[in-house]
């Protein structure tokens, strides 16, 4: 939440579009109706935009906020989704939607709407595995899931959906509390949030840990007008105090 931008800056309507492997999922504002529609292997970035914009028209909204399920390096998409169609690098969203357009990792628009101050580790359960990495209101998004694992599989193969089920749901959650645990340690945070559709499925979870709120994407979409765009910064202080239950804008 960048202190030098004047607020009148601060876009008054954002519109925030979460796209998943099995939804797209946007909404208006913070208290605004969540509307959603299938997405699935072939969705393109074309096809998005337009189930969109059948909803809501561009009167409707002054900014975009979007949470890309892949990997976005300074704003701008720099590699194909793993679970959706083609046609995403290169695609110019500001004009498809006709207005500034703020792109980001999907993880880490939930992270960013759940963070709470200190040092956060964000992991999604979902079609694959997403991560960030936040540290003093710094925001590091990570392509964990990719990363060999075990077995010659990643750690989305075994923490991701197709893992859950090859594995069974019981097994699954074996291993997704190996992951956490191991990932926790590594990287030395305070605590841990875990959301993603299959977040519900967990049964347990341990000592400075909680389960995120699919919600908190949205509210992370509305708080990345408020960061720093480079680095990606989100004023620590004040994510510590305002619940997400309260979103700042």
């Amino acid at each position: 939440m960048n202190a030098n931008i004047p607020k009148a800056k601060v876009p008054r309507r954002v519109l925030v579009i979460d796209v998943g492997g099995s939804h797209v999922k946007f909404r208006i504002g913070p208290r605004g109706k969540v509307t959603r529609f299938d997405s699935g292997p072939d969705l393109t970035a074309q096809q998005m935009v337009a189930g969109v914009t059948a909803v809501v028209p561009r009167p409707a909204y002054d900014a975009v906020s979007i949470g890309y399920p892949g990997l976005v390096l300074q704003g701008r998409i720099v590699a194909e989704p793993h679970n959706l169609g083609r046609g995403w690098v290169h695609f110019d969203f500001k004009k498809a939607l006709g207005k500034p357009v703020r792109l980001i990792n999907d993880a880490a628009m939930q992270a960013i709407g759940s963070y709470k101050g200190g040092r956060m580790l964000f992991l999604g359960l979902g079609t694959g595995l997403g991560a960030t990495l936040i540290v003093e209101g710094y925001v590091e998004p990570m392509e964990l899931g990719h990363l060999p694992y075990k077995n010659g599989r990643t750690f989305e193969d075994h923490v991701g959906e197709r893992g859950r089920v090859r594995m069974g749901t019981k097994k699954w959650r074996k291993v997704v509390r190996e992951v956490v645990d191991q990932l926790r340690d590594a990287l030395e945070v305070d605590y841990v949030v875990i959301g993603g559709g299959n977040a519900r499925r967990l049964k347990h979870l341990g000592k400075n840990e909680r389960l995120g709120d699919n919600d908190n994407a949205f509210f992370g979409g509305l708080r990345l007008w408020q960061c720093d765009e480079q680095p990606l910064r989100i004023d620590p202080k004040r994510a510590a105090t305002a619940g997400v239950d309260k979103p700042p804008v």
